[in-house]
């Protein structure tokens, strides 16, 4: 006979989950899963819907990083136009989905994960949270809204709102950017460099100070997947899809967008909402691999912009084998933040920024389209094919967070069987198993689509199956 204990929901997380350990008699961890309790119907809703409203509608799908559904969106109704938009509008795009990085990086680092790291992962749950750390560090907790708030900012000033903006349309943006809001981003820059680069001289010197974590955050080694540019650098709007094995070596350089259906297959578990897409030629579940920050900076030369390259060095002299901790989705995030404000820089000095050729029109030339972007968890996959009339016959949706489910149920696993042992269950070993999810910064609401609120609940059974303890929060 075994006990069961359940952490429902995970907390700090968008979106929700729980996780079920399996204990054998001797109080050990036998296996652990992560299931998502959410249902997404996207696909389905959007049958029969105009194709030119996908953007729109898509964006619905998550109110945290509505930009990022917008952008592959967009770039699939592009390919059903079968039209190259205006330079100034992919440069426009790319702008305001770097500041989608920046603030959701933000909300990541500092108001989900900066209360297991500066206040402990085994201090007072009632107080890890980013209150406690705003009383501890008023400094950083300050640093990570105003990063946040730059970011939304951005979306803001070229979008018009900060949340399901509608101005990414298929064929472009909707309107330019305006000379006030080019010289506002442009003045708030130097200050958003200086304090991203403050809170990574802080981080460095306390990766010291979580060696055991590191060795045990779902650190077994995996393939990365992302998008590179033609110089291997970061590509977060547009590049070619590349896959790296664990050891470094490429899998395959270049998958064309096009072609992802005989490159990725799509598997689903009985116990969870959210699919698990995997490396189709390697099978399931073999073919494990990782996306977001951490995949993208394993996978490229460098960034590509001088602040972030020379972190992305430092990052690159920790050993292979610390490299695939997932507990270093931290560190890259923090590097990510830096190359996204560095090239936002770069990007609004192009002098022709401020075009009003910012729109391309046509009607639909293609029946099929797909579009891929790198999301601030990963990469973001929507393919559309449409009729005569133009709507939605079919869509599929292969989510960032998806590609990372493989790999987090195994961290999970990895986590428990190397915290959670005897039978006095701590709440610390609990917040770990949790903790490791939070690494992944996963977001259950662009991955599936629910609503209400859950409580945190934890249910501890002996080895006959009874429940021994109920712990609610």
């Amino acid at each position: 006979m075994a006990k069961k204990i359940v952490i429902d929901p995970v907390t700090r997380i968008e979106g929700h989950a729980r996780i079920t350990i399996h204990m054998n008699d001797k109080n050990e961890v036998d296996d652990a899963q992560f299931h998502v309790t959410q249902f997404r119907g996207f696909e389905k809703l959007s049958e029969g819907r105009p194709f030119r409203e996908m953007p729109s509608l898509m964006a619905r799908i998550c109110g945290i990083c509505p930009v990022s559904h917008l952008v592959a969106s967009a770039k699939a109704c592009d390919e059903l136009l079968a039209v190259r938009i205006p330079p100034t509008a992919a440069r426009l795009r790319e702008v305001v989905n770097l500041g989608q990085l920046v603030q959701s990086h933000a909300l990541s680092f500092f108001h989900l994960s900066s209360p297991d790291l500066l206040l402990g992962m085994d201090s007072d749950p009632a107080r890890r949270n980013i209150i406690g750390v705003l009383e501890e560090y008023p400094d950083l907790a300050r640093a990570g809204i105003r990063l946040r708030q730059f970011g939304q900012q951005i979306i803001e000033r070229l979008a018009g709102k900060r949340i399901h903006p509608a101005w990414i349309v298929p064929g472009g943006v909707s309107a330019p950017l305006s000379r006030e809001a080019l010289q506002q981003i442009q003045s708030e820059i130097p200050e958003m460099i200086e304090m991203t680069q403050k809170v990574l001289e802080w981080f460095r010197p306390t990766l010291g100070n979580f060696r055991d974590e590191i060795r045990t955050f779902a650190s077994e080694p995996t393939m990365w997947m992302g998008l590179v540019t033609p110089q291997n650098t970061l590509a977060h709007y547009d590049g070619m899809l590349k896959l790296v094995a664990a050891d470094g070596t490429v899998v395959n350089p270049a998958i064309p967008p096009a072609s992802y259906q005989s490159f990725i297959g799509e598997a689903v578990e009985p116990y969870s909402f959210l699919k698990t897409p995997y490396y189709l030629p390697m099978g399931y579940p073999e073919g494990v691999y990782r996306v977001g920050p951490l995949a993208r900076l394993n996978i490229v030369d460098s960034c590509g912009t001088p602040l972030a390259d020379a972190e992305h060095a430092r990052f690159k002299e920790l050993p292979l084998e610390e490299r695939h901790s997932s507990f270093h989705y931290h560190y890259t995030r923090l590097i990510e933040i830096l190359y996204g404000i560095e090239r936002i820089s770069e990007l609004l000095n192009d002098p022709e920024i401020t075009s009003t050729h910012v729109f391309a029109n046509a009607q639909a030339n293609s029946y099929e389209g797909v579009g891929i972007s790198e999301a601030p968890r990963g990469t973001l996959l929507h393919h559309y094919r449409i009729d005569d009339n133009g709507l939605i016959i079919w869509a599929n949706l292969i989510i960032a967070t998806g590609n990372n489910n493989l790999a987090m149920n195994r961290g999970v696993t990895q986590v428990a069987k190397a915290y959670v042992k005897g039978k006095d269950v701590k709440e610390g070993m609990l917040n770990r198993v949790e903790a490791v999810i939070r690494t992944f910064d996963p977001c259950l609401s662009c991955s599936t689509h629910a609503v209400g609120q859950m409580p945190m609940q934890v249910e501890i059974y002996d080895a006959g199956g009874d429940m021994v303890r109920e712990l609610r929060r």
